[in-house]
């Protein structure tokens, strides 16, 4: 009984693992002060853009996300803008040791496996997010996320997006 009960607990601590692992985790903050009905437009931080240290082409779809959710929000992208996005990316990697019961064997007191202990590794992307009043410089919105951009059934574009638009949901509408 303790070995099927052991064996048990295991089984969930597993599955509770990799369910957690998919999952992007997100925090926010803003300024409760802020009204943010008197924003009307954004435009992305150049210069903190040209920092990033990620590819071209992960650049291209974090805008593009961030664009097609502001605009869907309310906001125009402006080169007279009311809001400044400034973003930032980091990446970390985090390994696990996987542990696999093999080969059944008997003894003594009743049936045991051998156990295998294999490392494998994860890629976690880390996303900024800081939201700026143009003209004043106060820090209005900010938001972080934290998943993994892999998968076997979303292309990345879609990873990419689905990241932002998690992020971004506690963001307000410009009708508030």
């Amino acid at each position: 009984n303790f070995i099927c009960m052991k064996n048990i607990i295991y089984l969930l601590v597993v599955i509770f693992t990799f369910s957690s692992c998919s999952s992007i985790r997100v925090a926010t903050d803003f300024d409760s002060a802020t009204d943010f009905s008197k924003y009307s437009s954004f435009a992305f931080s150049k210069s903190q853009i040209e920092k990033l240290e990620i590819s071209d082409l992960d650049k291209k779809r974090i805008l593009s996300a961030i664009e097609n959710h502001m605009q869907s929000k309310g906001y125009a992208i402006s080169n007279n803008p009311d809001l400044i996005i400034s973003i930032d990316t980091k990446s970390r990697e985090d390994i696990y040791i996987d542990r696999y019961n093999q080969f059944p064997y008997y003894t003594w007191y009743g049936p045991g496996f051998s156990t295998t202990y294999r490392p494998s590794s994860r890629i976690v992307g880390l996303l900024y997010i800081d939201v700026v009043d143009a003209k004043t410089g106060s820090l209005l919105w900010q938001g972080n996320g934290s998943g993994s951009l892999s998968s076997k059934n979303l292309t990345r574009d879609e990873l990419i997006a689905n990241f932002v638009t998690k992020l971004l949901e506690s963001y307000p509408s410009k009708n508030l």
